[in-house]
């Protein structure tokens, strides 16, 4: 990317802050460099109301690494993409998918429909990926007729070949009025045999308390002032997005209960971590 066309995207998005973003709220809460002041305060208010929510989004990026390694090192897939990809900060799908497969013959999709995620996106790949191998894509996965379409069109992804679907902390951001269950269902379909799915979202499910209970709905209440309200969703709410396909051991579970390792938050309580997740087969 040249200075101009950086320069360029950075006032595309500093005109974009008239709002709190999710994705840039998040940034913060895992450590990244790409929010801003009303995001901060934003996010702050916010863990006034759930203390551990910098490390409930912690979580859902850990699963994301720890499931992007297995997919590519232990089931052998090399096609990544990520709907809703956010933000890029450490440990992006292209990084763990070419650490896991030396050989670095992965190809990693990204998708987001915020402006600002997918110029962030731009410059990071711009200076760390391999541009044969790695793209970004303006793209709403509310459209995905469209998404897909685009998808195919940087001809990165072969059809007949398995490919590592991640939407991995952006589902408790589409309400069940926008019909989540036909989005889920058009992109099960659009995957060959063998193919894996990845989703997380944040759990209401068991408050340890009637007081976490309410701060929970607080919660979401909250988020209604930003670019991206929702709903949380329990186990038995989630699991129906994984349709047909095979959960992979150890199923859908509280996210630091999937093959956690050492640095693994919650991992000797998983229930407290408030992130679900898991990964399955699309069958033959």
């Amino acid at each position: 990317m040249s200075s101009t066309d950086r320069d360029s995207a950075l006032r595309a998005v500093e005109d974009s802050l008239d709002k709190p973003s999710a994705a840039r709220v998040y940034d913060y809460f895992i450590g990244g460099e790409t929010n801003y002041a009303i995001d901060r305060a934003f996010a702050e208010k916010a863990r006034e109301r759930i203390p551990l929510l910098g490390e409930y989004c912690r979580t859902s990026r850990q699963f994301l690494g720890r499931t992007v390694r297995w997919c590519a090192a232990e089931a052998g897939l090399r096609q990544f993409v990520d709907l809703g990809s956010g933000l890029p900060t450490a440990g992006n799908v292209h990084e763990v998918a070419d650490e896991a497969r030396p050989q670095h013959d992965t190809r990693v999709v990204y998708t987001d429909n915020e402006p600002i995620a997918l110029t962030h996106s731009e410059m990071l790949l711009a200076d760390t990926a391999d541009t044969d191998r790695h793209v970004a894509i303006a793209a709403d996965l509310m459209d995905p007729d469209e998404l897909w379409s685009r998808v195919m069109a940087t001809n990165l992804i072969d059809r007949d070949e398995p490919v590592v679907l991640l939407v991995n902390a952006v589902l408790h951001f589409i309400k069940d009025e926008e019909n989540p269950d036909r989005l889920l269902e058009f992109y099960r379909g659009q995957l060959p045999a063998g193919s894996m799915l990845v989703l997380s979202q944040m759990t209401n499910e068991n408050p340890t308390s009637e007081s976490e209970r309410k701060a929970l709905q607080d919660l979401v209440d909250y988020y209604e002032n930003t670019t991206n309200p929702g709903q949380l969703r329990t186990s038995e709410e989630f699991t129906r997005f994984f349709g047909d396909f095979e959960m992979v051991e150890p199923g859908l579970v509280y996210a630091p209960a999937w093959r956690p390792d050492a640095d693994t938050l919650f991992a000797r309580v998983p229930s407290e971590s408030r992130v679900i997740g898991g990964v399955a087969r699309k069958p033959a």
